[in-house]
């Protein structure tokens, strides 16, 4: 990026930060910005989010860029809220934006190499365990990242492609009609007076239960699940689904 570009960037992120300051100015600044909590907040984020996404998936650039303006107010919002508590300061959160984007890439910022964008996904995957380890978390289940406030179907999709880079793997769905069967799955689970969103949620966390339930298994045996068998993975979700019931 062009010099000039980056004093503009710095320049107009200057004064955004500036504007949400004075929003939160006891001494002369907005009634409610000054109400505001970052639980009184969540919802905002969330719908914000929702609508970041929607613009994406336009391809207007408008209202890319109202929405993603939008976003990025939230997170300016709860900084400034972090500020003024004294418990951390956009600066803080850039940092350790910056810091992990580095660590995460060490195959541009290091000496490592990823050929592929799947290379790069295995070792993203690799590197946040090693994250884990640091903190004390290495007992925490891989699902554990994946937001379960998600939507049902979404969370779905983010546990599966996340366990299936490490190794499970179960047998493919037809490639018909996906977004057709969910609906008609839907129509009929109304018709049954059964909550379709609930039932998925269920789902999820059953699936979420014998995945970690698998991985405590593998630890205790000194397993790597990457490396195990087909057969060996089996067993273990079959150990899994018992432990469960039990």
């Amino acid at each position: 990026m062009p010099a000039s570009s980056t004093t503009n960037s710095q320049t107009e992120f200057s004064v955004l930060l500036e504007t949400m300051r004075r929003l939160r100015d006891p001494g002369g600044g907005c009634p409610w910005d000054l109400e505001q909590t970052h639980a009184s907040l969540q919802h905002t984020m969330l719908e914000e989010s929702y609508e970041a996404m929607e613009a994406l998936g336009s391809g207007s650039v408008p209202d890319m860029v109202e929405e993603l303006g939008d976003l990025l107010i939230q997170v300016v919002f709860h900084a400034q809220i972090g500020a003024g508590a004294g418990t951390f300061t956009i600066s803080g959160v850039a940092r350790y934006a910056n810091d992990k984007l580095v660590r995460r890439h060490p195959h541009v910022f290091g000496d490592e190499v990823a050929a592929t964008a799947e290379e790069v996904k295995t070792r993203w995957d690799a590197i946040k365990g090693e994250e884990r380890q640091w903190k004390g978390q290495q007992e925490r289940s891989m699902l554990d990242g994946v937001p379960k406030t998600m939507p049902a179907l979404a969370y779905a999709q983010a546990v599966q492609s996340r366990t299936q880079r490490a190794g499970f793997r179960w047998e493919d769905m037809s490639q018909l009609g996906y977004g057709e069967q969910l609906f008609n799955l839907v129509n009929a689970a109304r018709a049954e007076d059964v909550e379709a969103e609930e039932a998925l949620r269920s789902i999820n966390r059953c699936f979420y239960q014998r995945v970690a339930g698998a991985e405590r298994l593998a630890r205790e045996q000194g397993l790597e699940l990457a490396n195990l068998s087909v057969e060996e993975r089996a067993t273990l979700w079959r150990e899994a689904s018992v432990s469960q019931s039990a």
